[in-house]
This record gives structure tokens, sequence and C-alpha cells, in this order.
């Protein structure tokens, strides 16, 4: 619960930022959100972002704890990648291009936000992929599947972005509006994140479920993402 509110926390205060940006100088909608951390909110950006990396990890606890996936699936490496780079990002700022064009810091960031952005919708898919057929978590597994797939989606302009700079020499961030871009894949990045925790709540208020293999398929590694599977209450 604590993890999703978190989440939810962090959705709200980035858009009361954003409305008030839209008031004061609706044209500074088209820079990143990370330059929230150069100016005077920085302060409260900084401790949204770590709030969301922190209720992260604090969803992941409890989807282990629940025995949706376990610490070493490739699920929980994505999403504490998710919480790495996001944390990276609140504590390490970009660089102010008004006063410097590249910095050893600047680079970290963008490195640790590309891990981030990446890291949630491969989470997303393999922690739905080995209960999509299940009767119990199905529903869910089918809603954080495709929140995942929007999110991979949202991602697709910038790599176009990052194309068209190999090809014309153009910064990929003017290639795009690139802060719009961004607040659209952080949006659905976040409303995954929040539909994981809600399976998470769920989850811990139900009986353990587990995998268990089809008779007639062949054995496979407990924690594998891709096995047909039926499942089974344990006690």
């Amino acid at each position: 619960m604590s993890g999703t509110a978190a989440a939810a926390l962090t959705v709200l205060t980035i858009v009361a930022l954003d409305v008030r940006l839209a008031i004061v100088s609706p044209g500074q909608l088209r820079h990143t959100i990370s330059e929230y951390g150069l100016g005077p909110q920085r302060w409260l950006f900084g401790a949204a972002v770590l709030l969301l990396a922190f209720g992260s990890l604090a969803v992941v606890a409890s989807l282990v704890s629940s025995r949706i996936t376990r610490w070493r699936s490739g699920a929980a490496i994505a999403i504490t990648l998710w919480s790495a780079g996001l944390t990276v990002v609140a504590l390490i700022p970009k660089e102010d291009r008004t006063l410097v064009e590249d910095t050893l810091g600047g680079e970290i960031h963008r490195v640790a936000s590309l891990i981030a952005f990446v890291s949630l919708p491969i989470a997303a898919r393999l922690l739905s992929r080995p209960w999509r057929r299940s009767a119990v978590w199905g529903t869910h597994a089918g809603r954080v599947r495709r929140l995942g797939l929007l999110s991979a989606l949202a991602f697709v302009p910038i790599v176009y972005a990052v194309g068209q700079m190999m090809l014309t020499g153009t910064p990929w961030w003017e290639v795009l509006p690139i802060g719009i871009v961004e607040r659209l894949l952080v949006g659905a990045e976040a409303v995954a994140v929040l539909a994981i925790g809600m399976w998470a709540v769920r989850a811990a208020h139900a009986p353990p479920v587990r995998l268990v293999p089809a008779p007639s398929a062949r054995l496979r590694p407990a924690d594998a993402d891709d096995t047909d599977d039926r499942e089974k209450l344990t006690a």
C-alpha cells in the first residue's frame, strides 16, 4: 500500500508542477521534466522522484512477499534498475544548457534516465507474462502488460529523434518537442507503476497463489517467465 501511495503522490506532485508551469510560462513545457531540478522547485522535484524510486521498491517487495515474483526474477531486477535510475536522476541534476553544453553529471543523468525509461516496460512485460492465463491474476497481468506496451510505444519518438541525430547531426532534443514527449512517456510509465502497485495491494490481501507446470508440459525452472502454467491455491 505504501509503495502505491508513494507512486500516486509523485504523479500528483509532477502534475501540480506542470499545471503551475502551464499557467506561468506555457512555452517551458517543451523543456524536459528534469529541468525542475535546476530551478527553485528542485527540492520538491528531487523528493518526488526519490519517493517514486523507493515506492517502486516497496511494490516489488510486496509482490515478492505475495509470491507473484521473486527477487532474482527478471521482473524484480528490471524494477530495481528502474528505481536505481530514478535515484540517480534525483540526486544528479542535468546540466543547465544556458550555461554549459555538456558535463559529466549531465551525461550520468541522461544514462540513468535511459535505464529507467527502458527498464519499466521490460519489468511490466516480464511480471505479467507468467500470469497471463491465471484465473486469479489474469486481469491484473493483462492490464500491466498493456500499460507496459504503451510505455514502450511512448519511447519510440525518442528512438526516432536519436536516429535523426545520427543521420543529420541535429541534437535529438531539438528533433521533437522533447518536453511533451517525455511527459507522455513518464505519464505512461507512472500509470504502469500504479497498476503494478494495485496488483501488489490485491495480492497482499489474497491467499498465496503459486505457479505449477501443467502435467503435459516439460518441467522448466520455477522462475521461468514463459512457462504455460496453472495455478494452485496454497495454505
